[in-house]
């Protein structure tokens, strides 16, 4: 009688550690479970110890769109000798540009103005003013003519690029309005994006919702240029500290994207993604589940 009673026990017992087993196993799962996205591809990692933590097509290369502007302000933030408050006036080709150029965002720049650098880096990131990843370019290339100091700039992303490694990454363009060659990766992006995050302007410019900025006109007087950031999660998830949206025929829908939570920080990107509202899911998806790893 004692054996059979000690023989229900143990099974009684070794029941309750498989259940119990695999209710911990259940519950791991689903707290950790490998997220669904609309976009194409997909990628973040923790930014404090550079960890991947999800991938989608994270090396496959792709049209990024707007996303193409974390270089442009990356390259004129690493300037020897920057000054921020650097006058520049806004040219007639600037607006232009803007004009025939379907696709492009404007930060609605006025010729004859004269904004800083640091107004152009907000015009630039917030709005994602293709005039002002122009003037950025015109401004901070090389060379005797215009068209020579985009090609310049254009070759400095491209050195940027190099030097932090991003194998699948090339630009032809200073804002994302591709000439057939702009192209770069989830992987790539992210960390390029980690590269211009260490820049305390490049942080400050691509956390703010919206700006009231007071500007010099071309008779001398002063307007202000308001403008908002595109980046929904800036609103929408809490601890979001950047970084930038991008669109496009080509590109559908992208963000690249980094929040910090408990002194932890994700940043990562997704690219052609279905629409507005899915890009922003998607990030906000991989984001939980990169603070839950």
């Amino acid at each position: 009688m004692k054996s059979v009673r000690r023989a229900t026990a143990a099974v009684v017992t070794a029941g309750a550690v498989l259940a119990a087993g695999a209710f911990s196993a259940t519950a791991q799962a689903a707290a950790v479970a490998t997220p669904s996205i609309a976009a194409k591809g997909g990628y973040v990692m923790n930014n404090g110890t550079g960890k991947s933590l999800y991938t989608k097509a994270a090396d496959t290369r792709r049209s990024t769109g707007s996303t193409t502007k974390i270089m442009t302000a990356r390259v004129v933030l690493a300037q020897p000798n920057l000054n921020l408050d650097a006058k520049v006036t806004v040219q007639k080709a600037y607006s232009d540009y803007i004009v025939d150029n379907n696709y492009a965002s404007s930060a609605r720049l006025i010729v004859g103005d004269k904004v800083t650098v640091r107004q152009l880096l907000y015009g630039l990131m917030l709005p994602s003013g293709c005039d002002a990843a122009y003037a950025l370019a015109d401004k901070f290339g090389s060379g005797s003519t215009r068209s020579a100091r985009v090609k310049s700039f254009i070759g400095k992303m491209n050195t940027t690029a190099k030097n932090l490694g991003l194998s699948n990454t090339h630009f032809d363009s200073f804002d994302g309005i591709g000439h057939g060659a702009n192209y770069s990766t989830p992987r790539d992006l992210t960390k390029l994006a980690s590269s211009a995050m260490k820049y305390s302007t490049f942080r400050s410019v691509v956390k703010t919702k919206s700006t009231k900025q007071k500007v010099t006109t071309k008779s001398g007087g002063y307007r202000y240029m308001s403008w908002s950031n595109t980046n929904n999660l800036l609103s929408g998830y809490s601890g979001t500290i950047g970084v930038k949206t991008g669109s496009g025929p080509e590109a559908k829908y992208c963000l690249v994207f980094a929040a910090t939570r408990n002194g932890k920080t994700m940043i990562g990107t997704v690219l052609a993604s279905t629409s507005v509202d899915a890009r922003t899911s998607d990030a906000k998806k991989l984001m939980d589940y990169g603070f839950k790893k």
